[in-house]
């Protein structure tokens, strides 16, 4: 089983460490996620500096919120991080929830899932090297990889799952654990509806942190930061709650959620942990021994 880890979007400054002890231990994948309004670093940027201090290791955003950005120069910094890396990106992307975000970009929320199958399509004519439109020629440099860089799509909706099977390479999983078997199950059958030959990638991410009491308290911390705020949409109003309570915080329940998840037909597996402390890797390092 292929096991990432989620970096912590609150401290920059602990990236590298924690990108260095990863790329040392039996991990995957790093992911970062992906908010306008709030103090995280810009995922595509930082993983170009996580990329070039590594030299194993995936890089993965989870998510990039791509309707709030220009589709060709978007598709010019995916591709360019990609190529420079050797092919090790993948491109998590979604629609995000938060009204603030779509506020400080200019970008209107309504219709935001045409805006982003329109961003696709703009992306993979020119990962593939054709003309960007009749007047523009192509955009470059090609990605490592014929096509672009592999493709997550994060989400819940049964439109998530229809964009997977139209543009994607899997699914990335955030759901509930309970919830995970059905999203995987519905992902697998639009694919083989829409022709695709081989597999979608399965990929489920969990929150969670080991160590001390005072370690999953700053975990929990980051949590309740990061999800609260009056402006998300589409989401239950104890939503913030929820997220806290199915946090993992111990070896054992990491073990299990591996053991289950490997069961149910997952790919890899991503822990999103909260806690800057660096420890963290050792620690889950040791869990996953």
């Amino acid at each position: 089983m292929n096991v990432g880890l989620g970096l912590p979007g609150g401290d920059p400054s602990v990236l590298l460490d924690w990108a260095r002890k990863a790329d040392a231990g039996p991990f995957s994948t790093l992911a970062l996620l992906d908010r306008l309004v709030y103090d995280n670093p810009e995922p595509l940027v930082a993983l170009a500096t996580i990329a070039g201090a590594t030299g194993r290791i995936r890089v993965q955003t989870e998510v990039l919120l791509a309707p709030l950005r220009q589709p060709a120069l978007m598709a010019k910094q995916a591709a360019t991080l990609d190529r420079l890396s050797g092919g090790r990106l993948t491109l998590g992307i979604g629609l995000g929830a938060r009204r603030d975000d779509y506020k400080a970009a200019g970008i209107d929320q309504h219709g935001r899932g045409a805006r982003l199958d329109q961003i696709m399509t703009d992306m993979r004519r020119i990962w593939s090297g054709e003309p960007y439109a009749e007047d523009i020629g192509p955009i470059g440099p090609a990605p490592a990889r014929d096509g672009g860089p592999e493709v997550l799509f994060g989400g819940f909706a049964p439109a998530t799952i229809r964009r997977i099977a139209r543009f994607g390479d899997g699914l990335l999983c955030a759901s509930p654990i309970d919830d995970v078997d059905g999203l995987f199950r519905a992902t697998e059958q639009a694919w083989r509806s829409a022709d695709r030959t081989g597999s979608p990638k399965l990929v489920a991410q969990l929150n969670a942190a080991l160590g001390p009491d005072q370690t999953l308290e700053e975990a929990r911390g980051h949590i309740r930061r990061y999800y609260s705020g009056p402006e998300y949409t589409e989401l239950p109003p104890n939503y913030t709650d929820l997220v806290v309570q199915r946090m993992l915080t111990t070896s054992g329940e990491i073990r299990a959620a591996v053991d289950r998840l490997t069961g149910i037909g997952a790919d890899e597996i991503i822990f999103y942990c909260w806690s800057p402390d660096p420890g963290q890797v050792d620690r889950f390092a040791e869990t996953l021994a």
